[in-house]
Protein backbone atom coordinates (compact mmCIF):
# COMPACT_ATOMS: atom_id res chain seq x y z
CA UNK A 1 0.00 0.00 0.00
CA UNK A 2 1.36 3.40 -1.01
CA UNK A 3 0.46 6.43 1.12
CA UNK A 4 -0.13 9.41 -1.11
CA UNK A 5 0.04 12.97 0.17
CA UNK A 6 -1.16 15.42 -2.44
CA UNK A 7 -1.13 19.16 -2.72
CA UNK A 8 -4.90 18.96 -2.23
CA UNK A 9 -4.35 17.39 1.18
CA UNK A 10 -1.77 20.04 2.04
CA UNK A 11 -4.30 22.72 1.23
CA UNK A 12 -6.77 21.13 3.61
CA UNK A 13 -4.16 21.25 6.36
CA UNK A 14 -3.04 24.80 5.64
CA UNK A 15 -6.40 26.42 5.04
CA UNK A 16 -8.63 24.28 7.24
CA UNK A 17 -12.04 24.04 5.56
CA UNK A 18 -11.43 26.64 2.88
CA UNK A 19 -9.70 24.34 0.41
CA UNK A 20 -12.61 21.90 0.57
CA UNK A 21 -14.93 24.69 -0.55
CA UNK A 22 -12.49 25.87 -3.19
CA UNK A 23 -12.29 22.55 -5.00
CA UNK A 24 -16.01 22.82 -5.74
CA UNK A 25 -15.55 26.43 -6.87
CA UNK A 26 -12.86 25.25 -9.27
CA UNK A 27 -14.98 22.33 -10.49
CA UNK A 28 -17.99 24.60 -11.04
CA UNK A 29 -16.06 27.07 -13.15
CA UNK A 30 -14.24 24.44 -15.21
CA UNK A 31 -17.52 22.60 -15.71
CA UNK A 32 -19.16 25.86 -16.79
CA UNK A 33 -16.42 26.28 -19.40
CA UNK A 34 -16.92 22.70 -20.63
CA UNK A 35 -20.68 23.17 -20.78
CA UNK A 36 -20.29 26.46 -22.64
CA UNK A 37 -17.86 24.97 -25.14
CA UNK A 38 -19.94 21.88 -25.90
CA UNK A 39 -23.16 23.89 -26.27
CA UNK A 40 -21.33 26.19 -28.66
CA UNK A 41 -20.07 23.22 -30.68
CA UNK A 42 -23.40 21.46 -31.13
CA UNK A 43 -25.68 24.50 -31.37
CA UNK A 44 -24.07 25.56 -34.62
CA UNK A 45 -24.58 22.12 -36.16
CA UNK A 46 -28.33 22.38 -35.75
CA UNK A 47 -28.49 26.08 -36.69
CA UNK A 48 -26.43 26.21 -39.89
CA UNK A 49 -29.50 26.27 -42.19
CA UNK A 50 -30.91 29.26 -40.29
CA UNK A 51 -27.49 30.96 -40.17
CA UNK A 52 -26.93 30.63 -43.93
CA UNK A 53 -30.48 31.84 -44.57
CA UNK A 54 -29.98 34.75 -42.17
CA UNK A 55 -26.90 36.01 -44.02
CA UNK A 56 -28.68 35.42 -47.38
CA UNK A 57 -26.33 32.71 -48.60
CA UNK A 58 -27.31 29.57 -50.47
CA UNK A 59 -25.29 26.66 -49.00
CA UNK A 60 -25.41 24.92 -52.38
CA UNK A 61 -23.91 27.92 -54.19
CA UNK A 62 -20.36 27.67 -55.58
CA UNK A 63 -17.83 28.53 -52.89
CA UNK A 64 -20.31 28.17 -50.03
CA UNK A 65 -18.95 24.78 -49.05
CA UNK A 66 -15.60 26.20 -47.92
CA UNK A 67 -17.36 28.53 -45.46
CA UNK A 68 -19.48 25.64 -44.24
CA UNK A 69 -16.41 23.49 -43.68
CA UNK A 70 -14.53 26.25 -41.86
CA UNK A 71 -17.50 26.91 -39.59
CA UNK A 72 -17.56 23.21 -38.73
CA UNK A 73 -13.82 22.44 -38.53
CA UNK A 74 -12.01 25.76 -38.09
CA UNK A 75 -12.82 25.87 -34.37
CA UNK A 76 -11.09 22.56 -33.73
CA UNK A 77 -8.15 23.45 -35.97
CA UNK A 78 -7.32 26.66 -34.09
CA UNK A 79 -7.87 25.02 -30.72
CA UNK A 80 -5.57 22.11 -31.54
CA UNK A 81 -2.69 24.35 -32.64
CA UNK A 82 -2.77 26.55 -29.51
CA UNK A 83 -3.29 24.08 -26.67
CA UNK A 84 0.30 23.01 -26.19
CA UNK A 85 1.73 26.54 -26.11
CA UNK A 86 -0.99 27.71 -23.72
CA UNK A 87 -0.37 24.74 -21.44
CA UNK A 88 3.32 25.63 -21.20
CA UNK A 89 2.57 29.30 -20.50
CA UNK A 90 0.04 28.27 -17.85
CA UNK A 91 2.62 26.22 -15.97
CA UNK A 92 4.92 29.25 -15.93
CA UNK A 93 2.50 32.12 -15.26
CA UNK A 94 -0.52 30.51 -13.62
CA UNK A 95 -3.32 28.29 -14.92
CA UNK A 96 -6.17 30.28 -13.44
CA UNK A 97 -4.81 33.52 -14.92
CA UNK A 98 -4.95 32.11 -18.46
CA UNK A 99 -8.21 30.29 -17.76
CA UNK A 100 -9.86 33.62 -16.88
CA UNK A 101 -8.48 35.19 -20.05
CA UNK A 102 -10.08 32.37 -22.05
CA UNK A 103 -13.53 33.19 -20.70
CA UNK A 104 -13.04 36.86 -21.60
CA UNK A 105 -11.88 36.14 -25.17
CA UNK A 106 -14.76 33.70 -25.66
CA UNK A 107 -17.23 36.37 -24.50
CA UNK A 108 -15.77 38.84 -27.03
CA UNK A 109 -15.98 36.29 -29.86
CA UNK A 110 -19.58 35.40 -29.01
CA UNK A 111 -20.58 39.06 -28.95
CA UNK A 112 -18.98 39.67 -32.36
CA UNK A 113 -20.82 36.64 -33.78
CA UNK A 114 -24.12 37.98 -32.49
CA UNK A 115 -23.42 41.38 -34.08
CA UNK A 116 -22.15 40.02 -37.44
CA UNK A 117 -22.90 42.90 -39.85
CA UNK A 118 -22.24 41.36 -43.27
CA UNK A 119 -24.29 39.22 -45.61
CA UNK A 120 -23.40 36.80 -48.40
CA UNK A 121 -19.73 35.85 -48.73
CA UNK A 122 -18.67 38.78 -46.54
CA UNK A 123 -21.02 37.70 -43.77
CA UNK A 124 -19.84 34.09 -44.00
CA UNK A 125 -16.20 35.21 -43.77
CA UNK A 126 -16.98 37.37 -40.73
CA UNK A 127 -18.68 34.41 -39.06
CA UNK A 128 -15.62 32.25 -39.67
CA UNK A 129 -13.23 34.90 -38.27
CA UNK A 130 -15.34 35.59 -35.19
CA UNK A 131 -15.72 31.87 -34.55
CA UNK A 132 -11.93 31.51 -34.69
CA UNK A 133 -11.72 34.20 -31.99
CA UNK A 134 -14.08 32.04 -29.93
CA UNK A 135 -11.73 29.12 -30.55
CA UNK A 136 -8.79 31.05 -29.09
CA UNK A 137 -10.78 31.65 -25.90
CA UNK A 138 -11.86 28.03 -25.79
CA UNK A 139 -8.23 26.90 -26.15
CA UNK A 140 -7.31 28.85 -22.98
CA UNK A 141 -10.05 27.12 -20.97
CA UNK A 142 -9.55 23.62 -22.42
CA UNK A 143 -5.77 23.68 -21.92
CA UNK A 144 -6.16 24.47 -18.23
CA UNK A 145 -9.42 22.85 -17.18
CA UNK A 146 -8.16 19.34 -16.37
CA UNK A 147 -5.03 20.72 -14.70
CA UNK A 148 -7.07 23.08 -12.47
CA UNK A 149 -9.33 20.20 -11.37
CA UNK A 150 -6.29 18.00 -10.71
CA UNK A 151 -4.71 20.79 -8.63
CA UNK A 152 -7.85 21.34 -6.58
CA UNK A 153 -8.83 17.74 -5.82
CA UNK A 154 -6.92 15.08 -3.88
CA UNK A 155 -5.91 11.92 -5.71
CA UNK A 156 -8.78 9.97 -4.13
CA UNK A 157 -11.38 12.25 -5.79
CA UNK A 158 -9.84 13.28 -9.11
CA UNK A 159 -11.50 10.59 -11.21
CA UNK A 160 -14.92 11.55 -9.86
CA UNK A 161 -14.31 15.27 -10.45
CA UNK A 162 -13.06 14.74 -14.01
CA UNK A 163 -16.04 12.44 -14.64
CA UNK A 164 -18.49 15.15 -13.52
CA UNK A 165 -16.77 17.64 -15.82
CA UNK A 166 -17.02 15.25 -18.77
CA UNK A 167 -20.71 14.59 -18.08
CA UNK A 168 -21.28 18.34 -18.27
CA UNK A 169 -19.50 18.38 -21.62
CA UNK A 170 -21.69 15.59 -23.01
CA UNK A 171 -24.85 17.18 -21.59
CA UNK A 172 -23.93 20.44 -23.26
CA UNK A 173 -23.83 18.74 -26.65
CA UNK A 174 -27.46 17.64 -26.26
CA UNK A 175 -28.56 20.97 -24.74
CA UNK A 176 -26.94 22.75 -27.69
CA UNK A 177 -28.93 20.69 -30.18
CA UNK A 178 -32.22 21.52 -28.44
CA UNK A 179 -31.38 25.20 -27.96
CA UNK A 180 -30.27 25.50 -31.57
CA UNK A 181 -33.48 23.90 -32.80
CA UNK A 182 -35.60 26.30 -30.75
CA UNK A 183 -33.61 29.55 -31.07
CA UNK A 184 -32.99 29.22 -34.81
CA UNK A 185 -36.74 29.33 -35.43
CA UNK A 186 -36.83 32.85 -33.96
CA UNK A 187 -33.58 34.49 -35.04
CA UNK A 188 -30.24 32.99 -36.07
CA UNK A 189 -28.38 35.57 -33.98
CA UNK A 190 -29.87 34.13 -30.79
CA UNK A 191 -27.72 31.04 -31.43
CA UNK A 192 -24.65 33.11 -30.56
CA UNK A 193 -26.37 35.34 -28.01
CA UNK A 194 -26.98 32.33 -25.74
CA UNK A 195 -23.20 31.90 -25.27
CA UNK A 196 -22.72 35.40 -23.88
CA UNK A 197 -24.33 34.90 -20.41
CA UNK A 198 -22.22 31.76 -19.87
CA UNK A 199 -19.05 33.56 -20.92
CA UNK A 200 -19.77 36.68 -18.82
CA UNK A 201 -20.68 34.61 -15.75
CA UNK A 202 -17.54 32.52 -16.16
CA UNK A 203 -15.37 35.61 -16.57
CA UNK A 204 -16.78 37.39 -13.50
CA UNK A 205 -16.86 34.26 -11.34
CA UNK A 206 -13.31 33.21 -12.22
CA UNK A 207 -11.88 36.67 -11.48
CA UNK A 208 -13.86 36.87 -8.24
CA UNK A 209 -13.55 33.38 -6.78
CA UNK A 210 -10.78 31.40 -8.44
CA UNK A 211 -7.20 31.44 -7.18
CA UNK A 212 -3.98 29.90 -8.41
CA UNK A 213 -2.98 27.03 -6.13
CA UNK A 214 -0.84 25.24 -8.70
CA UNK A 215 2.84 24.45 -8.37
CA UNK A 216 4.56 26.83 -10.77
CA UNK A 217 7.18 25.70 -13.22
CA UNK A 218 10.28 27.87 -13.25
CA UNK A 219 10.01 30.84 -15.59
CA UNK A 220 12.34 30.08 -18.43
CA UNK A 221 12.68 31.31 -21.97
CA UNK A 222 10.00 30.14 -24.36
CA UNK A 223 10.87 27.53 -26.93
CA UNK A 224 10.34 29.81 -29.95
CA UNK A 225 11.68 27.36 -32.54
CA UNK A 226 9.62 24.51 -31.14
CA UNK A 227 6.49 26.66 -31.07
CA UNK A 228 6.97 27.73 -34.68
CA UNK A 229 7.60 24.17 -35.84
CA UNK A 230 4.65 22.71 -33.97
CA UNK A 231 2.08 25.41 -34.69
CA UNK A 232 3.23 25.76 -38.31
CA UNK A 233 3.33 22.02 -38.90
CA UNK A 234 -0.01 21.22 -37.29
CA UNK A 235 -1.71 24.22 -38.93
CA UNK A 236 -0.38 23.29 -42.37
CA UNK A 237 -1.37 19.64 -41.91
CA UNK A 238 -4.90 20.35 -40.68
CA UNK A 239 -5.53 23.02 -43.33
CA UNK A 240 -4.44 20.53 -45.97
CA UNK A 241 -6.76 17.91 -44.53
CA UNK A 242 -9.65 20.41 -44.42
CA UNK A 243 -9.27 21.53 -48.05
CA UNK A 244 -8.82 17.92 -49.16
CA UNK A 245 -12.51 17.48 -48.36
CA UNK A 246 -13.51 20.17 -50.86
CA UNK A 247 -14.21 19.56 -54.56
CA UNK A 248 -11.24 20.34 -56.82
CA UNK A 249 -11.66 21.77 -60.33
CA UNK A 250 -8.82 21.34 -62.84
CA UNK A 251 -8.58 21.08 -66.63
CA UNK A 252 -12.37 21.20 -66.98
CA UNK A 253 -12.77 18.28 -64.56
CA UNK A 254 -14.24 18.46 -61.08
CA UNK A 255 -12.95 15.91 -58.55
CA UNK A 256 -15.22 15.14 -55.61
CA UNK A 257 -12.33 15.77 -53.21
CA UNK A 258 -9.14 17.79 -53.29
CA UNK A 259 -6.49 15.20 -52.47
CA UNK A 260 -4.97 15.77 -55.94
CA UNK A 261 -4.87 19.54 -55.49
CA UNK A 262 -1.18 20.63 -55.59
CA UNK A 263 -1.81 23.18 -52.83
CA UNK A 264 -3.33 20.46 -50.61
CA UNK A 265 -0.39 18.12 -51.27
CA UNK A 266 2.05 20.96 -50.55
CA UNK A 267 0.30 21.84 -47.27
CA UNK A 268 0.27 18.20 -46.18
CA UNK A 269 3.92 17.72 -47.15
CA UNK A 270 5.08 20.86 -45.33
CA UNK A 271 3.02 19.96 -42.26
CA UNK A 272 4.43 16.42 -42.09
CA UNK A 273 8.03 17.60 -42.54
CA UNK A 274 7.70 20.26 -39.81
CA UNK A 275 6.11 17.79 -37.39
CA UNK A 276 8.84 15.21 -38.10
CA UNK A 277 11.47 17.85 -37.35
CA UNK A 278 9.66 18.94 -34.16
CA UNK A 279 10.70 16.07 -31.79
CA UNK A 280 14.32 16.28 -32.94
CA UNK A 281 14.41 19.99 -32.12
CA UNK A 282 12.63 19.42 -28.79
CA UNK A 283 15.25 16.85 -27.77
CA UNK A 284 18.00 19.46 -28.23
CA UNK A 285 16.60 22.73 -26.84
CA UNK A 286 17.06 23.71 -23.21
CA UNK A 287 13.43 24.43 -22.34
CA UNK A 288 11.24 22.38 -24.70
CA UNK A 289 7.52 23.12 -24.96
CA UNK A 290 6.72 19.44 -25.55
CA UNK A 291 7.90 17.28 -22.66
CA UNK A 292 9.10 14.23 -24.59
CA UNK A 293 10.41 12.74 -21.36
CA UNK A 294 6.82 12.29 -20.19
CA UNK A 295 6.56 9.47 -22.69
CA UNK A 296 9.04 7.56 -20.53
CA UNK A 297 6.21 7.36 -18.00
CA UNK A 298 4.18 4.34 -18.95
CA UNK A 299 0.82 5.62 -17.67
CA UNK A 300 1.20 8.88 -19.56
CA UNK A 301 2.48 7.41 -22.82
CA UNK A 302 -0.10 4.67 -23.25
CA UNK A 303 -2.93 6.82 -21.89
CA UNK A 304 -2.22 9.54 -24.48
CA UNK A 305 -1.85 7.03 -27.31
CA UNK A 306 -5.12 5.32 -26.34
CA UNK A 307 -6.88 8.70 -26.20
CA UNK A 308 -5.50 9.71 -29.61
CA UNK A 309 -6.55 6.43 -31.27
CA UNK A 310 -10.01 6.48 -29.67
CA UNK A 311 -10.55 10.09 -30.79
CA UNK A 312 -9.76 9.17 -34.41
CA UNK A 313 -12.35 6.39 -34.21
CA UNK A 314 -14.97 8.49 -32.47
CA UNK A 315 -15.01 11.90 -34.18
CA UNK A 316 -15.70 11.18 -37.84
CA UNK A 317 -17.69 8.01 -37.19
CA UNK A 318 -20.17 9.89 -35.01
CA UNK A 319 -20.58 12.51 -37.71
CA UNK A 320 -21.27 9.71 -40.20
CA UNK A 321 -23.94 8.38 -37.87
CA UNK A 322 -25.63 11.78 -37.83
CA UNK A 323 -25.49 11.85 -41.64
CA UNK A 324 -27.15 8.43 -41.71
CA UNK A 325 -30.00 9.74 -39.56
CA UNK A 326 -30.42 13.08 -41.36
CA UNK A 327 -29.78 11.99 -44.92
CA UNK A 328 -31.53 8.62 -44.98
CA UNK A 329 -33.32 7.22 -41.95
CA UNK A 330 -35.33 10.22 -40.73
CA UNK A 331 -36.66 11.27 -44.18
CA UNK A 332 -37.63 7.65 -44.89
CA UNK A 333 -39.61 7.66 -41.65
CA UNK A 334 -41.66 10.71 -42.55
CA UNK A 335 -39.57 13.58 -41.15
CA UNK A 336 -39.16 16.60 -43.40
CA UNK A 337 -35.60 17.49 -44.37
CA UNK A 338 -35.98 20.80 -42.50
CA UNK A 339 -36.69 18.96 -39.22
CA UNK A 340 -34.00 16.29 -39.47
CA UNK A 341 -31.15 18.22 -37.74
CA UNK A 342 -33.21 18.63 -34.54
CA UNK A 343 -34.54 15.07 -34.55
CA UNK A 344 -31.10 13.61 -35.25
CA UNK A 345 -29.92 15.26 -32.05
CA UNK A 346 -32.90 13.89 -30.12
CA UNK A 347 -32.38 10.37 -31.48
CA UNK A 348 -28.72 10.50 -30.41
CA UNK A 349 -29.83 11.09 -26.81
CA UNK A 350 -29.21 7.47 -25.65
CA UNK A 351 -25.48 7.93 -26.22
CA UNK A 352 -25.50 11.05 -24.04
CA UNK A 353 -27.47 9.22 -21.36
CA UNK A 354 -25.02 6.32 -21.39
CA UNK A 355 -22.11 8.71 -20.93
CA UNK A 356 -23.91 10.63 -18.18
CA UNK A 357 -24.61 7.41 -16.29
CA UNK A 358 -21.13 5.95 -16.54
CA UNK A 359 -18.90 9.06 -16.52
CA UNK A 360 -19.02 9.82 -12.76
CA UNK A 361 -19.34 6.13 -11.79
CA UNK A 362 -16.24 5.13 -13.75
CA UNK A 363 -14.36 8.07 -12.26
CA UNK A 364 -15.21 6.98 -8.71
CA UNK A 365 -14.37 3.35 -9.47
CA UNK A 366 -11.01 4.35 -10.95
CA UNK A 367 -10.28 6.40 -7.81
CA UNK A 368 -10.78 3.21 -5.79
CA UNK A 369 -9.52 0.42 -8.05
CA UNK A 370 -7.30 2.16 -10.58
CA UNK A 371 -7.99 3.19 -14.19
CA UNK A 372 -6.40 0.38 -16.20
CA UNK A 373 -9.13 -2.23 -16.57
CA UNK A 374 -12.07 0.17 -16.31
CA UNK A 375 -10.80 2.26 -19.24
CA UNK A 376 -9.79 -0.85 -21.20
CA UNK A 377 -13.22 -2.44 -20.74
CA UNK A 378 -14.83 0.78 -21.93
CA UNK A 379 -12.87 0.74 -25.19
CA UNK A 380 -13.65 -2.96 -25.67
CA UNK A 381 -17.38 -2.17 -25.38
CA UNK A 382 -17.08 0.61 -27.98
CA UNK A 383 -15.26 -1.81 -30.29
CA UNK A 384 -18.19 -4.24 -30.22
CA UNK A 385 -20.66 -1.38 -30.68
CA UNK A 386 -18.91 -0.32 -33.90
CA UNK A 387 -19.16 -3.90 -35.14
CA UNK A 388 -22.89 -3.83 -34.33
CA UNK A 389 -23.32 -0.54 -36.20
CA UNK A 390 -21.62 -2.00 -39.27
CA UNK A 391 -24.30 -4.74 -39.35
CA UNK A 392 -27.31 -2.39 -39.24
CA UNK A 393 -29.51 -2.22 -42.37
CA UNK A 394 -30.34 1.24 -43.71
CA UNK A 395 -33.96 0.99 -42.60
CA UNK A 396 -33.29 -0.33 -39.10
CA UNK A 397 -35.70 -0.33 -36.18
CA UNK A 398 -34.78 2.55 -33.90
CA UNK A 399 -34.50 0.39 -30.77
CA UNK A 400 -31.54 -1.37 -32.43
CA UNK A 401 -29.66 1.89 -32.91
CA UNK A 402 -30.76 3.19 -29.50
CA UNK A 403 -29.29 0.20 -27.65
CA UNK A 404 -26.04 0.35 -29.60
CA UNK A 405 -25.38 4.06 -29.08
CA UNK A 406 -26.41 3.78 -25.39
CA UNK A 407 -23.65 1.22 -24.90
CA UNK A 408 -21.33 3.43 -26.93
CA UNK A 409 -21.98 6.15 -24.35
CA UNK A 410 -21.39 3.63 -21.55
CA UNK A 411 -18.09 2.53 -23.09
CA UNK A 412 -16.82 6.04 -23.75
CA UNK A 413 -17.88 7.07 -20.24
CA UNK A 414 -15.91 4.15 -18.79
CA UNK A 415 -12.84 5.21 -20.76
CA UNK A 416 -12.80 9.01 -20.60
CA UNK A 417 -12.47 10.04 -16.96
CA UNK A 418 -10.25 7.11 -15.80
CA UNK A 419 -7.93 7.72 -18.74
CA UNK A 420 -7.73 11.47 -18.11
CA UNK A 421 -7.13 11.06 -14.38
CA UNK A 422 -4.47 8.40 -15.08
CA UNK A 423 -2.62 10.81 -17.39
CA UNK A 424 -2.92 13.84 -15.12
CA UNK A 425 -1.89 11.86 -12.01
CA UNK A 426 1.27 10.61 -13.71
CA UNK A 427 3.04 13.97 -14.21
CA UNK A 428 4.68 16.42 -11.78
CA UNK A 429 2.26 19.06 -10.43
CA UNK A 430 4.25 21.93 -11.94
CA UNK A 431 3.87 20.41 -15.43
CA UNK A 432 0.15 19.63 -15.44
CA UNK A 433 -0.61 22.50 -17.81
CA UNK A 434 1.75 21.06 -20.42
CA UNK A 435 0.34 17.56 -19.83
CA UNK A 436 -3.24 18.81 -20.19
CA UNK A 437 -2.25 20.70 -23.34
CA UNK A 438 -0.55 17.64 -24.79
CA UNK A 439 -3.59 15.45 -24.11
CA UNK A 440 -6.05 17.99 -25.51
CA UNK A 441 -3.87 18.68 -28.55
CA UNK A 442 -3.75 14.98 -29.41
CA UNK A 443 -7.53 14.63 -28.95
CA UNK A 444 -8.42 17.73 -31.00
CA UNK A 445 -5.96 16.89 -33.78
CA UNK A 446 -7.31 13.34 -33.89
CA UNK A 447 -10.90 14.61 -34.23
CA UNK A 448 -9.97 16.75 -37.25
CA UNK A 449 -7.99 13.91 -38.83
CA UNK A 450 -10.91 11.59 -38.09
CA UNK A 451 -13.29 13.76 -40.09
CA UNK A 452 -10.91 13.59 -43.03
CA UNK A 453 -10.45 9.80 -42.84
CA UNK A 454 -14.14 8.94 -42.61
CA UNK A 455 -15.29 11.57 -45.10
CA UNK A 456 -12.75 10.29 -47.59
CA UNK A 457 -13.94 6.69 -47.20
CA UNK A 458 -17.62 7.62 -47.53
CA UNK A 459 -17.28 10.18 -50.34
CA UNK A 460 -15.06 7.90 -52.44
CA UNK A 461 -17.61 5.13 -51.97
CA UNK A 462 -20.50 7.39 -52.96
CA UNK A 463 -18.63 8.79 -55.95
CA UNK A 464 -18.20 5.27 -57.35
CA UNK A 465 -21.68 3.90 -56.61
CA UNK A 466 -24.04 6.92 -56.69
CA UNK A 467 -24.22 7.43 -60.50
CA UNK A 468 -25.24 3.81 -61.02
CA UNK A 469 -27.79 3.97 -58.22
CA UNK A 470 -29.30 7.14 -59.74
CA UNK A 471 -29.56 5.66 -63.24
CA UNK A 472 -31.12 2.43 -61.95
CA UNK A 473 -33.64 4.33 -59.86
CA UNK A 474 -34.58 6.75 -62.64
CA UNK A 475 -34.83 3.91 -65.15
CA UNK A 476 -37.74 2.55 -63.14
CA UNK A 477 -39.75 5.64 -64.25
CA UNK A 478 -38.90 5.06 -67.90
CA UNK A 479 -41.34 5.02 -70.78
CA UNK A 480 -40.88 5.90 -74.44
CA UNK A 481 -42.08 9.45 -73.83
CA UNK A 482 -39.88 10.43 -70.90
CA UNK A 483 -36.70 8.40 -71.40
CA UNK A 484 -34.72 11.33 -72.98
CA UNK A 485 -35.55 13.71 -70.12
CA UNK A 486 -34.88 11.03 -67.52
CA UNK A 487 -31.53 10.24 -69.13
CA UNK A 488 -30.53 13.91 -69.03
CA UNK A 489 -31.61 14.14 -65.40
CA UNK A 490 -29.64 10.97 -64.62
CA UNK A 491 -26.51 12.43 -66.25
CA UNK A 492 -26.97 15.69 -64.34
CA UNK A 493 -27.33 13.86 -61.01
CA UNK A 494 -24.41 11.56 -61.78
CA UNK A 495 -22.16 14.62 -62.07
CA UNK A 496 -23.45 16.04 -58.78
CA UNK A 497 -20.76 16.34 -56.10
CA UNK A 498 -21.31 13.67 -53.42
CA UNK A 499 -19.98 16.18 -50.90
CA UNK A 500 -22.76 18.62 -51.78
CA UNK A 501 -25.32 15.81 -51.67
CA UNK A 502 -24.26 14.81 -48.16
CA UNK A 503 -24.05 18.32 -46.79
CA UNK A 504 -27.36 19.40 -48.27
CA UNK A 505 -29.01 16.58 -46.34
CA UNK A 506 -26.98 17.52 -43.26
CA UNK A 507 -28.17 21.13 -43.53
CA UNK A 508 -31.81 20.12 -43.83
CA UNK A 509 -32.21 20.64 -47.60
CA UNK A 510 -33.73 18.24 -50.11
CA UNK A 511 -31.04 18.20 -52.85
CA UNK A 512 -33.60 17.37 -55.54
CA UNK A 513 -35.32 20.73 -55.12
CA UNK A 514 -32.06 22.53 -55.89
CA UNK A 515 -31.19 20.15 -58.74
CA UNK A 516 -34.50 20.60 -60.56
CA UNK A 517 -34.41 24.39 -60.13
CA UNK A 518 -30.91 24.55 -61.60
CA UNK A 519 -31.74 22.43 -64.68
CA UNK A 520 -33.05 23.65 -68.02
CA UNK A 521 -36.76 24.28 -67.57
CA UNK A 522 -37.55 22.57 -70.87
CA UNK A 523 -36.05 19.32 -69.56
CA UNK A 524 -37.93 19.53 -66.27
CA UNK A 525 -41.23 20.40 -68.00
CA UNK A 526 -40.97 17.24 -70.12
CA UNK A 527 -41.01 15.07 -66.98
CA UNK A 528 -44.54 14.23 -65.78
CA UNK A 529 -45.57 16.06 -62.62
CA UNK A 530 -46.19 12.77 -60.85
CA UNK A 531 -42.51 11.83 -61.30
CA UNK A 532 -41.35 15.31 -60.25
CA UNK A 533 -43.43 14.94 -57.08
CA UNK A 534 -41.80 11.57 -56.41
CA UNK A 535 -38.31 12.95 -57.00
CA UNK A 536 -38.83 15.83 -54.56
CA UNK A 537 -40.49 13.69 -51.89
CA UNK A 538 -38.81 12.68 -48.64
CA UNK A 539 -38.26 9.17 -49.95
CA UNK A 540 -36.68 9.09 -53.41
CA UNK A 541 -33.31 10.71 -52.69
CA UNK A 542 -32.65 8.91 -49.36
CA UNK A 543 -33.69 5.58 -50.89
CA UNK A 544 -31.31 6.14 -53.81
CA UNK A 545 -28.47 7.57 -51.71
CA UNK A 546 -28.46 4.64 -49.30
CA UNK A 547 -27.44 2.24 -52.07
CA UNK A 548 -24.13 4.10 -52.38
CA UNK A 549 -23.82 5.40 -48.81
CA UNK A 550 -24.35 2.25 -46.73
CA UNK A 551 -21.45 0.10 -48.05
CA UNK A 552 -19.01 2.98 -47.47
CA UNK A 553 -20.53 3.71 -44.05
CA UNK A 554 -20.06 0.08 -43.01
CA UNK A 555 -16.40 0.29 -43.96
CA UNK A 556 -16.02 3.42 -41.82
CA UNK A 557 -17.61 1.64 -38.83
CA UNK A 558 -15.27 -1.33 -39.29
CA UNK A 559 -12.33 1.10 -39.28
CA UNK A 560 -13.76 2.59 -36.08
CA UNK A 561 -13.92 -0.89 -34.51
CA UNK A 562 -10.29 -1.61 -35.42
CA UNK A 563 -9.12 1.72 -33.98
CA UNK A 564 -11.06 1.21 -30.74
CA UNK A 565 -9.63 -2.31 -30.45
CA UNK A 566 -6.14 -0.84 -30.73
CA UNK A 567 -7.06 1.81 -28.13
CA UNK A 568 -8.20 -0.96 -25.76
CA UNK A 569 -4.86 -2.77 -26.13
CA UNK A 570 -2.95 0.48 -25.55
CA UNK A 571 -5.06 1.20 -22.48
CA UNK A 572 -4.27 -2.22 -21.01
CA UNK A 573 -0.55 -1.56 -21.56
CA UNK A 574 -0.54 1.47 -19.24
CA UNK A 575 0.26 -0.74 -16.24
CA UNK A 576 -1.19 -0.52 -12.74
CA UNK A 577 -2.15 2.74 -11.06
CA UNK A 578 0.67 5.25 -11.01
CA UNK A 579 0.56 8.60 -9.18
CA UNK A 580 3.45 11.05 -9.32
CA UNK A 581 2.91 12.31 -5.75
CA UNK A 582 3.61 8.81 -4.47
CA UNK A 583 7.17 9.19 -5.75
CA UNK A 584 7.79 12.87 -5.02
CA UNK A 585 11.21 12.13 -3.65
CA UNK A 586 12.39 11.10 -7.12
CA UNK A 587 14.63 13.78 -8.53
CA UNK A 588 13.97 13.54 -12.26
CA UNK A 589 11.63 12.11 -14.86
CA UNK A 590 14.09 9.43 -15.97
CA UNK A 591 14.37 8.09 -12.42
CA UNK A 592 10.60 8.43 -12.07
CA UNK A 593 10.06 6.16 -15.06
CA UNK A 594 12.35 3.59 -13.47
CA UNK A 595 10.46 3.75 -10.16
CA UNK A 596 7.16 3.36 -12.04
CA UNK A 597 8.26 0.04 -13.53
CA UNK A 598 8.58 -1.41 -10.03
CA UNK A 599 4.88 -0.75 -9.41
CA UNK A 600 3.39 -2.16 -12.65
Amino acid sequence: MITIKTEGNKLSENHNGKSIAYKWVALFNVTLASLMGSINGSIILISLPAIFKGIHMNPMAPGAFQYLLWLLMGFGLVTATLLLTIGRLADMYGRVKLFRLGFLIFAIGSTLLYLTPGTGNAGALELVIFRLIQAVGSAFTIANGSAIITDAFPVSERGKALGINMVAFMSGQFIGLLLGGVLATYNWRYVFLVNIPFAVLGTVWSYWKMKDISFRASRTSLDIVGNLLFVGGLTSLLIGVTYALMPYEHDGITDAMGWNNPWVMAALGIGILLLIAFPFVESKVKNPMFKLEFFKIRAFAYGCLASFTAAIARGGAMFMLILLLQGIWLPLHGYSFEDTPLWAGIYMLPMTLGFMVMGPISGMLSDKYGPRWIATTGMAIVTFVFVGLSLLPYNFDYWELGILIFFMGIGNGMFASPNSSSIMNSVPPQNRGVASGMLSTLANSASTLSMSVFFTVVIVGIQKAFPGAVKASLASFGSEQIIPAVQQLASYLASMSPTNALFSAFLGYNPMDSVLKSMDSSIVSSIPQQIVTTLTSNYWFPQTLQQAFMPALRISFIIGALLCGIAAVLSAMRGQRYVYEAHNSVSNIGDLAAVEETHT
